[in-house]
C-alpha cells in the first residue's frame, strides 16, 4: 500500500476497509439468527392498548400465530399488549365482549382462527375490532401452507399496524445479512424481519460484503471475494442463479440499486483511484463516472426519486456525505457536524438520510433531515456500523457489538424504540433490510 493508501485507512479504516477491500472484516463465527431482546424506550403513553386473543385451533400449529402477531406490534414500540389469560375465548364478532375489554381500558382486539383444509393448506382469518365502538375495523381471509404461516401471521400484523397507526408496515419483509461460520466460510443469510426462517443464499470461503436488496425483493447485489479479487454480483432470491455485474480490472464494490431496478451505482478503480460509476444492472453497457477526484468517493445510496446519489468522501480532508445529481455536476457537502460521517441511506421519503458519525471514540447511527440539515443521534454504542432503513422508515437495522461480539440491533428514527438480534453463536455483520413486496 503506498503513503496515500496508508493515511487514508488511518484516517477512518471502516470505510477505507470496505473501498479498497481489505479483509479486515469484523464479522465472526455465527449460526443464523436465533433470538432477539427487544429493549423499548420512551414510547409508553403513546402506545395503543390491544388485545390479541389466541387463534382459533392454532394450537395444533407449530408455532401461534397469534404470538408471532403479538411480537410484531411490540417490537414496533407502538403498541402495549393488553393481558388475555383470564379471557373467555373470543373467535367471531358475536362473542367479542366489548365491556371487558373497555374495562380493561382496551383500544383493540384482534380475534381470529385456523382451519386445516383436506388438501393440506390451511385457511386463517382474523378481525380487528373498535372495542370503544363495537365494530369491525378490518378483516381478512388467507388460505397459506404450513410453512408460509409464519408469514401470514407477518401479514396481519402489517393489517393491524396500517389501520391504527395510518401507515404501512413491514413485518413481512426480510432482511439480508452476513455471518461467517467457525469453519471459516463466509455466509449470506436472508431471513425475517425478525430474525427467523433464516436461509443461506450464498457460501464461500472468502469474504461476502456490501448486501443490497432489489427494489422488486427478488434480487441480492453483493460483494464477492471468491475470485481473489472484490467483484460485484447479482442473484435471484428465487432461483439462486448470479451474474457478476462488475467484474473490471482492480476492485469492484459498494453496489446500490436505482429505483427502477435498472442500473446499480458502484464503485470501481480501473481507472484509478476509487470512484463512483453507474451500470447496467445486467452488465453490459459502458460504466458511467459521476466524478472525477483524487480522493476516495464510496458508499453510494441513489435517492428515492432516482435523480441524485450520497455517497462518503474525503475529498474535504476528513470522510463526510456528499449528493450529486446522476445527470452530472459538482458533489455537494451535507455533512458538517463532526469529523467523520460515513455509509449515508436515504429515508424511504427522501427528506433526511442515516449515517455513521464518530462522536469521541464511538461510532453511532445518527439521522440528518435534508431541508434544516439538523442532526439527531440515535445510538449510543461503541462501534455501529451498516445503517438501513425499514421500507416504511419507522427502523433503523444496523450492525452493533456487544462484549465484543457482533449483533445486529435496530433503532426507531427518533431514536425512542431499541432492539437487539442477538445471535447465540458467534456474530453476524452487514446488515440490509429488504423492500415492501405485494403477494
Amino acid at each position: 500500500m503506498n503513503k496515500l493508501g496508508q493515511k487514508r485507512a488511518f484516517l477512518y479504516p471502516s470505510l477505507f476497509t470496505k473501498t479498497l477491500l481489505l479483509c479486515l472484516l469484523l464479522i465472526s463465527t455465527g449460526r443464523a439468527l436465533a433470538a432477539m431482546t427487544i429493549d423499548i424506550v420512551g414510547s409508553g403513553a403513546n402506545q395503543i392498548p390491544i388485545a390479541i386473543l389466541n387463534f382459533r385451533d392454532e394450537s395444533s400449529l407449530q408455532e401461534s400465530m397469534s404470538a408471532v402477531i403479538r411480537a410484531d406490534l411490540a417490537r414496533s414500540g407502538l403498541f402495549k399488549m393488553v393481558n388475555t389469560a383470564d379471557a373467555k375465548p373470543q373467535h367471531e364478532p358475536e362473542q367479542v365482549d366489548f365491556a371487558f375489554w373497555r374495562s380493561r381500558f382496551t383500544d383493540a382486539v384482534v380475534i381470529g382462527g385456523t382451519t386445516a383444509l383436506p388438501n393440506g393448506r390451511f385457511e386463517v382469518h382474523f378481525r380487528l375490532m373498535d372495542a370503544s365502538r363495537q365494530t369491525q375495523l378490518a378483516g381478512m381471509s388467507y388460505s397459506a401452507t404450513r410453512s408460509q404461516l409464519r408469514v401470514t401471521a407477518h401479514k396481519i400484523a402489517d393489517v393491524i399496524y396500517a389501520k391504527l397507526i395510518g401507515e404501512p408496515g413491514a413485518f413481512a419483509t426480510r432482511i439480508a445479512y452476513v455471518v461467517h461460520r467457525q469453519d471459516k466460510r463466509f455466509e449470506l443469510h436472508v431471513a425475517d424481519s425478525d430474525g427467523f426462517s433464516p436461509q443461506t443464499i450464498l457460501s464461500s470461503k472468502e469474504p461476502i460484503i456490501s448486501p443490497v436488496w432489489s427494489p422488486d425483493g427478488l434480487r441480492l447485489a453483493y460483494v464477492s471475494f471468491e475470485q481473489r479479487k472484490p467483484v460485484v454480483y447479482v442473484q435471484s432470491i428465487v432461483t439462486g442463479s448470479r451474474q457478476a455485474v462488475a467484474n473490471f480490472f482492480g476492485s469492484n464494490s459498494a453496489p446500490a440499486w436505482s429505483p427502477d431496478g435498472k442500473r446499480l451505482a458502484v464503485v470501481l478503480s480501473k481507472d484509478g483511484g476509487s470512484q463512483i460509476n453507474v451500470i447496467s444492472v445486467d452488465g453490459g453497457g459502458n460504466p458511467q463516472r459521476l466524478a472525477s477526484s483524487s480522493s476516495i468517493d464510496t458508499e453510494p445510496n441513489f435517492s428515492p426519486d432516482g435523480n441524485s446519489i450520497i455517497f462518503t468522501s474525503d475529498r474535504g480532508g476528513s470522510p463526510q456525505v456528499y449528493r450529486i445529481q446522476v445527470s452530472g455536476g459538482q458533489p455537494q457537502r451535507l455533512t458538517f457536524q463532526g469529523s467523520y460521517n460515513v455509509s449515508p441511506r436515504h429515508s424511504p421519503d427522501g427528506k433526511s438520510f442515516t449515517f455513521i458519525q464518530r462522536n469521541g471514540s464511538r461510532f453511532n447511527v445518527a439521522v440528518q433531515d435534508f431541508a434544516t440539515a439538523q442532526v439527531q443521534v440515535l445510538t449510543e454504542g461503541g462501534v455501529d456500523e451498516s445503517p438501513s432503513y425499514a421500507p416504511n422508515g419507522r427502523m433503523i437495522l444496523y450492525a452493533s457489538q456487544v462484549r465484543g461480539r457482533g449483533i445486529l440491533a435496530a433503532v426507531s428514527s427518533d431514536g425512542r424504540v431499541k432492539q437487539r438480534f442477538i445471535e447465540d453463536a458467534g456474530d453476524v455483520r452487514e446488515p440490509a433490510w429488504g423492500p415492501i413486496v405485494n403477494q
